[in-house]
């Protein structure tokens, strides 16, 4: 099974990745500022779910074909940017909106950006690439176990981003909480919002394998 020293080295460096800013944390770090501590959460959850499909990606090969081919890459590539750039014209959108935590906290709205995380994160084959390059790295390769130490790699890096991403969504709320009772401040800070995702999909679109 895995050794100890390559779980290790494994903590360190998803808790460093998880840490660094990107359009997964960038998001939820949004969503708890612009809206909840559920909604960061929730959000957060929606994102981790993609890890597994990622992972199990990696694991059984199926992620070698967004690397070898450009079509596939290409098409998954647009249409992870494409689904962004609507969230951010949907933002954008109700921008004037206030706030009522009463309707976003409900399971209805929890449910939708549960939703969007997931779709975000299954859409960018940049993820499923990622894992192909960074869990092999810890494995022990002569065992015959490698599809399934893969798996629980991925599942200690979904655990450990779920920790982090809610710390950062939570850390946003408590420190916008006053802001947002200023209804310009939240009318700024959605058109922020939409601005940081349209330019992560224009990102995501002009990114290449």
């Amino acid at each position: 099974m895995i050794e100890l020293s390559n779980l290790y080295l494994f903590l360190l460096a998803s808790f460093l990745l998880c840490l660094s800013p990107g359009p997964d944390n960038i998001y939820v770090l949004t969503q708890g500022i612009t809206k909840s501590k559920k909604a960061a959460i929730v959000t957060t959850l929606g994102l981790c779910t993609g890890i597994i499909f990622h992972t199990s990606a990696a694991a059984f090969g199926i992620s070698m074909i967004f690397k070898t081919s450009e079509l596939a890459f290409t098409i998954v590539k647009y249409a992870g940017a494409l689904y962004l750039i609507y969230i951010a014209f949907q933002t954008f959108k109700h921008r004037n909106e206030a706030i009522d935590l009463s309707v976003q906290d409900s399971s209805e709205e929890l449910k939708k950006l549960y939703i969007k995380g997931f779709i975000m994160n299954i859409l960018n084959p940049k993820v499923s690439i990622f894992f192909l390059a960074f869990l092999p790295q810890f494995v022990k390769v002569s065992s015959a176990n490698v599809p399934l130490q893969m798996i629980i790699l991925g599942l200690i890096f979904m655990f450990m981003t779920i920790v982090v991403f809610s710390s950062i969504g939570i850390a946003g709320n408590i420190l916008s909480y006053k802001l947002l009772e200023k209804p310009n401040i939240v009318k700024y800070m959605n058109i922020l919002t939409s601005f940081v995702l349209v330019s992560l999909g224009i990102k995501l679109a002009l990114s290449s394998r």
